[in-house]
């Protein structure tokens, strides 16, 4: 199921080139059927995950892909294909912002899966930094409606590169913030432990 899981992964990132390969090579059918059988394996897959929220957004997303694959084919539309995007940055977006109202956020949930014992600095940190992700995926997602509306090639290249570039990029610059923080953080953690044992 793993393999699954990544196959699920690897395809729905290929997606916005898969429609723009597909629809210029094979047509409307053969594409809303591959899309259809992709977006069944995210729902299928879904179940792998160990977070329920993100199991929730992998049965939405995947549903409204093949709602979106059966409206373009019932009316022979491949408009309908490139909201997509936009349906999983809406979704993600809720996902985060909703976090923020519960006593653990969604960043954090994940980082006490690699360290349970999270320090209160970290715990501070990960709030921070849903809220970046929140900022993240409103204005990807307005780019995403926009180009909705635009040729299908413009869309391709904000969807299938331009916006995976973004949210790497986004992750590489936390990455680098975490360790310069948690550089700053230990130390003074450390002491507070020393502090504690001699007292």
């Amino acid at each position: 199921m793993r393999a699954l899981t990544i196959l699920s992964a690897i395809a729905l990132l290929a997606y916005p080139l898969a429609v723009y390969y597909g629809l210029s090579q094979w047509g409307l059918g053969v594409v809303a059927g591959l899309l259809a059988f992709l977006f069944l394996l995210r729902i299928i897959a879904g179940n792998q995950t160990r977070l329920r929220e993100l199991k929730y957004v992998a049965w939405l997303s995947g549903a409204t892909g093949i709602v979106l694959t059966l409206l373009g084919t019932v009316f022979q539309q491949e408009g309908w294909f490139t909201f997509y995007p936009v349906v999983v940055n809406t979704l993600m977006f809720g996902l985060f912002s909703m976090s923020l109202w519960q006593k653990e956020t969604l960043v954090e949930r994940l980082a006490r899966l690699q360290e349970p014992n999270l320090p209160a600095s970290g715990v501070r940190y990960t709030r921070k930094v849903t809220k970046v992700w929140c900022a993240f995926f409103v204005i990807n997602g307005s780019i995403a409606l926009y180009t909705c509306f635009q040729p299908l090639a413009v869309w391709t290249l904000y969807n299938g590169l331009i916006s995976y570039l973004a949210a790497g990029t986004l992750f590489i610059i936390e990455f680098i913030v975490r360790f310069f923080v948690r550089e700053d953080v230990e130390p003074h953690n450390n002491q507070q432990q020393n502090d504690k044992k001699n007292g």
